[in-house]
């Protein structure tokens, strides 16, 4: 290829005598190529010729030489280049070709690498499993007795560890606890006062004379059925000058206490007058529920609500939980979770609504149903807000909470409700929760006894002395109190107190009296 193009660059640049060649070629074209003119004239009949001088070419050899070296030496120079670079490809090819004997050697002596491995892993296991089964065997114990026997030993030696670290933070949460105290106070006393005052005596009544009461009874019992009819209560009479009014629906105990007053003051007691007087009563009754409605939604800053909504929370002042009078926990419940939302820059009308609607499933008598399910039920009767409707639904955590005011509300009702002095319970139920609070507690290994005081508020574990040391004391009271807040289910805080006491004694028995100690007189 390269001789090749030699050939051309010294075709392109021959010497003078081929250019003269050359030349004289063109000369002879040029002689063949003169113009003739022959001027055909039909008259003259003459030809006319006009002769050309040949043209010559005349050029620098020594230029053309010149440029012919140029053109060689280039050649050569780019011949050179091209040697080289295919040397250095082969040099590549052949450093290549030797990386690729090596990757593959590399690659089988890694195979064989990984089956001993395979094997030796094969090996190890075999004989981890006959050394475990031999360890059964000797021990006597399988793989998951020995896990926890390792686990409580750990637990053991951990113990004053652990004890250090709850002694640590709890010194640590005592350094704040003044300051949040009285945070928290301070602030639930602003937002949770009210004037309210609660009618625990609503459904009893004392009448003025023993007269009263045979007026009341009338002939052969006329009257107080009469009562009892046009009011749907039962009423109990007594030795004593009291009447109790019992019934479930709040307002109909609500609306027999007024028209058995009105009856007293008047004191023509009849079935006809009664019945005047019950329709009477009421007819006011459903006006004294609006106006209960509204005097408690204007103590909360609840504005333009559905009348037949207001008119059912004015029953709160009828209702009664635990002894707390419903409109007075509400009150308080939802002055306590506006402020929270205020702090927190929540949406403070929805908590404002949800926590004063959250118990109004409770005023609702002529249903079946946990106050929540009828709350709810009411609540999308009158078309209120899916986010309202939520905060009543999650305010007892049946169902997982679905935003933040839901948990205001609940912490609202649960403020509310647990402070001391709230609420109080039947004997049943109080001895029950009593009992339940001790069995927890007794559930724990080590324990001798258990005592609940201050409601269950304060609870005291003795423990055995041999079976419990002082750090694993520690560690059980923190264990006690956590079994207690998730089966108890006890709103408010619980204090655990264990107590280890080891006491030793010993006793002496004098077999010899020495006549030298006996003072003689």
């Amino acid at each position: 290829m390269l001789d090749f193009f030699l050939s051309k660059v010294k075709g392109l640049f021959s010497t003078p005598e081929v250019v003269t060649k050359q030349s004289k070629k063109k000369e002879t074209v040029v002689k063949k190529e003169v113009v003739k003119e022959v001027v055909d004239d039909a008259d003259k009949n003459r030809v006319v010729f006009s002769p050309t001088k040949p043209a010559v070419v005349v050029e620098d050899t020594s230029k053309i030489d010149a440029q012919a070296q140029f053109a060689l030496q280039n050649a050569k120079r780019i011949e050179a280049e091209a040697k080289n670079k295919e040397a250095e490809i082969s040099k590549r090819l052949s450093s290549l070709d030797e990386k690729e004997r090596y990757l593959i050697q590399k690659e089988k002596s890694l195979d064989q690498q990984s089956q001993e491995i395979r094997k030796k892993l094969d090996s190890v296991d075999d004989l981890y499993r006959k050394q475990l089964d031999k360890l059964e065997t000797i021990s006597g114990l399988d793989v998951e007795k020995a896990k926890q026997l390792v686990i409580s030993s750990t637990e053991k030696k951990m113990s004053t560890w652990v004890a250090k670290k709850i002694e640590e933070a709890r010194d640590e949460i005592s350094q704040k606890e003044e300051e949040i105290t009285k945070e928290i106070i301070v602030d639930n006393i602003r937002h949770g006062v009210t004037d309210y005052v609660a009618e625990y005596t609503v459904s009893t009544i004392s009448l003025p004379d023993e007269t009263i009461k045979g007026k009341i009874i009338g002939r052969e019992g006329r009257n107080i059925r009469a009562f009892e009819k046009a009011t749907g209560v039962e009423l109990e009479l007594d030795e004593t000058n009291d009447i109790r009014i019992s019934s479930f629906d709040s307002t109909r105990r609500e609306i027999a206490r007024l028209s058995l007053e009105k009856l007293i003051k008047d004191g023509r007691i009849q079935p006809l007058k009664i019945e005047q007087i019950v329709a009477q009563t009421k007819a006011d009754m459903d006006r004294i529920l609006v106006n209960e409605g509204k005097k408690l939604c204007q103590e909360v800053g609840a504005f333009n609500l559905p009348i037949d909504l207001i008119k059912e929370i004015g029953k709160y002042k009828f209702r009664f939980s635990y002894g707390q009078n419903l409109a007075k926990h509400t009150i308080e419940a939802t002055k306590i979770a506006t402020g929270i939302a205020y702090e927190l820059k929540a949406d403070v009308n929805t908590v404002r609504l949800g926590a004063l609607l959250h118990d109004i499933g409770k005023v609702v008598a002529d249903q079946e149903g946990t106050h929540i399910d009828l709350g709810v039920d009411l609540l999308r009767k009158f078309k209120i807000s899916e986010k309202i409707i939520d905060c009543v639904a999650e305010h007892h955590e049946g169902k997982e909470f679905s935003s933040v005011e839901s948990v205001i509300v609940y912490i609202g009702d649960a403020a509310s409700g647990a402070r001391p002095g709230a609420r109080y319970e039947v004997h049943e139920e109080y001895l029950k929760r009593m009992k339940n609070i001790e069995e927890v507690a007794k559930g724990f290994p080590g324990v001798i006894s258990v005592a609940a005081y201050q409601a269950g508020r304060e609870v005291v574990v003795i423990v055995e002395p041999s079976q419990v040391s002082d750090s694993e004391a520690e560690v059980l009271s923190q264990n006690i109190a956590q079994k207690l807040d998730e089966e108890a289910k006890w709103a408010g805080q619980i204090k655990v107190t264990v107590i280890r006491e080891l006491r030793t004694s010993s006793i002496i028995t004098g077999s010899k009296i020495s006549k030298n100690a006996v003072k003689e007189d």
